[in-house]
């Protein structure tokens, strides 16, 4: 339920606060004075496109917050704490900023968020009805929607069950036609896959297997001259007469510098170097004489090498770039083969279900189909009912079930709901935009809602003047069913006529104040003192007429004694 609405700089109101409640409530006032951005308003925070027009003159933002009492089970609470906003106590705070220069900004629960995110909270918490809202009813798809929510739980049941068969229809049937039309790709798919398999099983790579191999064929290529360099400075360091004097040398140092050892930690330390350079000197030459005589001349392995590597390069560059990367695309490459090849089979699967899954959305979709049929009856009846109390006795409503035993079957089964309408005896049912007119059209849909009142599942409902061209006392009949409703939802309707705004539980007037220079408004709650004024300036333009007055108080006391 919205509790309340505040309003600032919004075109010709400077600045509002309505605090709202659960029954009826009416907005009236002058024309022109403003009482229509309160809808605006509600539009705003529904998401509606920002204009900087809206910002009313010498301002340079204008700004509408509501807060709304939430449900543990509204969907909207979910959504706003996902985008950063925050519920206190089962409250949401919306809020949107325009600003004079074409900016706007969209609030939820503190937290800024896209305008389309208000649309999203909101969807479930108002439904507004105004003179554009009509054309909705026009679409097939709302009126299909008005006779589903009609058809109650029986009916939700029925859908509740062809919903999750129809999907896995849908899957299979867009299953089998990817693969049907898709074979020439696939089965092309296929020959590259089992070529370039073919080529990497017969190289059979090992991973790291590439770097062992560069290794191996570095010392090959050059054994000759790793040999030649390791004898000759085996020759130096073992047999040569000037590093045996040199040998000599350090034999000598050392002998000195053991002399004094234990005197100086620093002199220690160098001591140590000069035994250390001795040792190392015929550990290396040894190990280099090993090494001479251990080096083998292989050409045949060093071709065999270098065969082999180019081999591996040759699938580096096709499906590498490294030896890792192609033994990933091997791996991967032969699971997608698997795919591929089962193609014959996944077609014969999904044709078996196929046939399974067809005869049973159809038998669910005919479930549907006579429910619909049998609720169709019933809410013309009911309509008819509320219409003729709408000082339209003549009118009646067909609601035009059509099933085709040849049609496919879609999301809402095989239906196709119209509404079909006849304002006069006598006068031809004729589909609703060719057969209504536009106070037609308020009527027809207050009476809907009216008979669905007990199955909204909104728990706001806004009418915007939907009471345009009816008068006397249709009127009359108009504000006891909003008065109605207002016992299954919050009721907020903006009205020009006195005998609607009768039957409100809160009343609230929108009054303006010209100075010659800016018009401006402000929003008043009324109570009855107030509403008797109110009424009579609603009834004769002069609010302190006593015959309007009196009518006035005629027309509250209607109100209360006929709801």
């Amino acid at each position: 339920m919205w509790q309340h609405l505040r309003l600032s700089s919004l075109g010709v109101i400077d600045s509002a606060e309505l605090e709202l409640s659960a029954g009826f409530t009416v907005i009236t006032g002058e024309t022109g004075a403003g009482k229509t951005m309160v809808v605006t308003a509600l539009g705003l925070l529904r998401g509606d496109r920002a204009d900087p027009g809206l910002v009313r003159r010498g301002a340079d933002q204008a700004r509408v917050e509501a807060s709304i009492g939430v449900r543990p089970s509204d969907a909207a609470i979910a959504t706003v704490e996902e985008a950063g906003g925050r519920i206190d106590d089962e409250v949401v705070i919306l809020g949107r900023i325009l600003s004079a220069q074409g900016r706007s900004r969209a609030v939820a629960g503190g937290a800024t968020v896209p305008a389309a995110l208000l649309a999203e909270v909101t969807d479930e918490l108002v439904a507004v009805h105004g003179q554009s809202d009509q054309h909705r009813l026009l679409r097939a798809a709302e009126q299909r929607a008005a006779l589903d929510r009609f058809a109650g739980e029986e009916f939700a049941a029925a859908v509740a069950s062809y919903a999750p068969v129809y999907a896995r229809w849908r899957t299979v049937e867009r299953s089998l036609d990817e693969l049907r039309t898709h074979a020439q790709e696939r089965a092309r798919e296929l020959d590259v896959l089992r070529f370039g398999l073919d080529e990497v099983a017969a190289v059979e790579p090992r991973a790291g297997e590439d770097e062992a191999l560069k290794a191996e064929e570095g010392v090959l290529a050059h054994a000759e001259s790793l040999a030649r360099a390791a004898d000759e400075a085996h020759r130096v360091l073992v047999g040569d007469a000037d590093l045996a004097a040199a040998r000599t040398q350090v034999a000598e140092a050392s002998a000195f510098l053991q002399d004094v050892s234990g005197h100086d930690p620093a002199l220690d330390a160098l001591t140590e170097r000069v035994l250390e350079i001795g040792i190392l000197v015929d550990e290396v030459g040894a190990e280099l004489g090993a090494y001479a005589g251990g080096v083998e001349l292989d050409p045949e392995r060093l071709a065999t090498l270098q065969e082999r590597r180019a081999a591996l390069s040759t699938l580096q560059r096709k499906y590498g770039p490294t030896l890792d990367d192609v033994l990933a695309w091997a791996e991967k490459s032969a699971a997608r083969l698997g795919e591929l090849g089962n193609d014959d089979e996944a077609v014969a699967a999904l044709v078996a279900e196929q046939a399974t899954l067809v005869p049973e959305v159809r038998r669910l979709a005919g479930v549907m189909s006579r429910l619909r049929s049998e609720a169709a009856g019933r809410l013309a009846e009911l309509v008819d009912v509320e219409l003729a109390q709408l000082s339209m006795p003549s009118a009646h409503l067909e609601v035009a079930v059509t099933t085709s035993d040849d049609a496919t079957p879609g999301p809402h089964g095989l239906d196709d709901v119209e509404l079909l309408f006849a304002a006069n005896s006598g006068a031809g049912m004729r589909p609703l935009h060719k057969g209504a007119s536009g106070g037609e059209l308020s009527r027809l849909m207050l009476a809907l809602e009216v008979v669905l009142a007990d199955r909204t599942t909104v728990p706001t409902l806004v009418f915007d003047e939907v009471d345009a061209g009816i008068g006397g006392k249709a009127a009359v009949e108009v504000g006891r069913r909003l008065s109605r409703l207002a016992e299954h939802a919050q009721v907020i309707a903006v009205t020009h006529l006195p005998q609607v705004a009768a039957f409100a539980d809160h009343h609230f007037v929108v009054s303006k104040d010209d100075d010659g220079t800016v018009t401006s408004s402000s929003v008043t709650r009324v109570e009855e003192t107030g509403r008797v004024d109110e009424l009579a300036r609603m009834l004769a333009g002069q609010e302190e007429s006593a015959a309007a007055q009196a009518h006035a108080r005629e027309l509250l006391d209607l109100a209360r004694d006929g709801r």
